[in-house]
């Protein structure tokens, strides 16, 4: 990435054997940075390292510092924000029917650990935070596509923690000069995404079942519809939002997708299709229809023009070309 070349910076990825910590955590030593990463392990997962490793090589790992610690502990944050140039904060507690289950667990991690990274930030150099925000936070607003500022009632504990997430960069902000960017993710997909237990991705899930001749499930009547953004998408919206030097974009919340809808029953079938095309055999399978989730909403669709303007950022990767690498990497 050209943002990075002629650059020695120290990035600190919280959540970095996770999903997008661990896609970022490639790009970044790929491109010469040191990272220093925390993770817990309780979403994230170590095969997510060694995968980086192997992909990186062993000169580039050298660069790469890895704790296994949670940030809800104040003290661990202190020494590596300590440590940093950039925060790149995407460690949370996932999933909505997972919150609606457990919302005090929810609220520690996605919204004590997150003030203690801020807190942390704040007594220490680190230049910008960038945070994991979530297309959650418009709940119940029917306008399509979202805007950034117009906001509906919030439908899950999920949503509410990252609602305050936002509200309390926004505070650490304007009361202490700290400078940040949120970032609301819309349907983030790609390799390395879980495809196991009961609060897995959609999309790893589906690849899985149609690949081992398993039953799709979708929630509802499949008309529901997202806006898929491929994982390295969210990666050079991530650096993009850290190293901008427009000062309009400083202290901002910004949509991260690609603008466009997608209905579960249009993913359904390219999904079958690259399958299809892989296995070399017609699949003779269709969706089962069961109840819609709670806490679901029921359209997504974002507008991405404030990030467009502001941080140059430009996904790269629609659904198709993103699903064409993801499926292959799932089924090798």
């Amino acid at each position: 990435m050209r943002l990075l070349s002629n650059r020695e910076d120290t990035w600190l990825i919280t959540g970095v054997a996770g999903f997008i910590g661990s896609h970022l955590l490639e790009s970044l030593l790929s491109n010469g940075q040191k990272v220093i990463g925390i993770d817990s392990f309780v979403t994230g997962s170590e095969n997510n390292l060694d995968h980086v490793r192997s992909l990186v090589g062993n000169n580039n790992w050298k660069n790469f510092k890895f704790y296994k610690e949670d940030i809800r502990d104040l003290s661990i944050c202190r020494k590596l924000c300590k440590r940093s140039d950039y925060v790149l904060h995407q460690a949370a507690l996932g999933s909505v029917p997972r919150s609606i289950k457990d919302p005090l667990t929810s609220h520690d991690t996605n919204i004590n650990g997150f003030l203690n990274i801020l807190q942390s930030v704040k007594l220490s150099e680190v230049k910008k935070i960038v945070f994991a925000s979530s297309s959650s936070v418009y709940g119940d607003h029917k306008s399509l596509p979202k805007l950034e500022g117009i906001e509906g009632r919030l439908l899950s504990p999920y949503a509410t923690t990252k609602k305050v997430n936002e509200m309390y960069a926004q505070v650490f902000g304007d009361s202490y000069g700290l400078n940040y960017a949120g970032l609301r993710y819309f349907n983030v997909f790609g390799e390395r995404q879980d495809p196991n237990g009961p609060y897995a991705a959609v999309i790893p899930k589906w690849i899985d079942a149609l690949f081992n001749s398993k039953e799709v499930f979708i929630n509802g009547d499949g008309k529901t519809s997202r806006d898929f953004c491929y994982v390295k998408n969210v990666v050079q919206a991530n650096i993009m939002a850290a190293l901008t030097t427009n000062k309009k974009a400083n202290n901002q919340i910004f949509n991260i997708a690609c603008g466009e809808r997608t209905t579960l029953n249009r993913l359904f079938k390219l999904l079958k299709s690259e399958v299809q095309i892989i296995k070399g055999v017609k699949l003779e399978v269709n969706p089962i229809f069961q109840e819609f989730r709670d806490g679901d909403v029921r359209h997504s669709h974002a507008n991405i023009s404030k990030a467009r303007k502001l941080i140059k950022y430009s996904p790269k990767y629609l659904i198709e070309e993103g699903l064409g690498k993801t499926v292959p990497w799932f089924i090798k």
